[in-house]
């Protein structure tokens, strides 16, 4: 059975994309084949290859399926800057339709387990008015959120849920990547996120010193995805 989600997190640096590897590396584990897609990317290094971006490149290590580097990110930017500045800055047309395409033809190739990772939270601006959750619209994805555990996280996290909801998506888990471990109350902010949070906690994830994908692969839990 072919499962496919896009993942999301309450903002940008919550470790999105340590948390999708962390999942694709379980999902090896479990014996699944796995395939992932970042869209845009921006902070981009420059390379002899062109442009690289390292969130990019760690889905890419996590694909069991021969996949390029610019099937899995497709549009590259150098700045690390909000993705649709930088599209501006290049005279790039960031839109919807020009990231579906390659993200559909990820989809295609029916991995086991994919996953397609946003940039930033949930609403990121593309050119127009187009967002970033419009992809996820269009892909009909079922959507991962990773929830940026600190001061603050319990309003970002409802808030992302709720729109979500709104945009017509299910919410099928999210995970709790505890980014600052000293966060007063912490165990109580948990508790009322598992409480307020209309999925299943996939797994919580404390800070790790080194966060390999396979280390943070040990406290995730796919089987609580539908």
């Amino acid at each position: 059975m072919n499962a496919a989600y896009f993942i999301t997190g309450t903002d940008t640096d919550v470790g999105k994309t340590t948390i999708a590897a962390g999942l694709l590396h379980a999902a090896r584990l479990a014996g699944k084949s796995t395939a992932a897609g970042k869209p845009v990317a921006s902070g981009c290094q420059v390379t002899a290859k062109g442009l690289r971006n390292a969130d990019a490149l760690a889905l890419l290590a996590e694909c069991s399926l021969p996949l390029s580097y610019a099937e899995v990110n497709p549009v590259a930017f150098e700045p690390a800057i909000a993705p649709h500045l930088a599209a501006r800055e290049a005279g790039v047309a960031l839109t919807v339709q020009s990231l579906l395409k390659p993200m559909q033809q990820i989809l295609a190739r029916k991995a086991d387990f994919t996953l397609i990772e946003g940039a930033g939270g949930w609403r990121v601006p593309l050119a127009d008015q187009d967002n970033l959750s419009d992809l996820a619209m269009a892909l009909q994805l079922p959507v991962i959120l990773v929830v940026g555990v600190r001061l603050g996280c319990i309003s970002h996290a409802l808030l992302t849920a709720e729109a979500i909801a709104r945009d017509g998506l299910p919410l099928a888990g999210w995970v709790a990547n505890i980014i600052e471990p000293k966060t007063s109350r912490l165990e109580e902010n948990l508790a009322t996120l598992a409480e307020r949070l209309p999925a299943p906690c996939l797994g919580r994830v404390p800070k790790l010193k080194h966060a390999s994908s396979a280390a943070v692969a040990e406290y995730l839990h796919l089987d609580l995805l539908d």
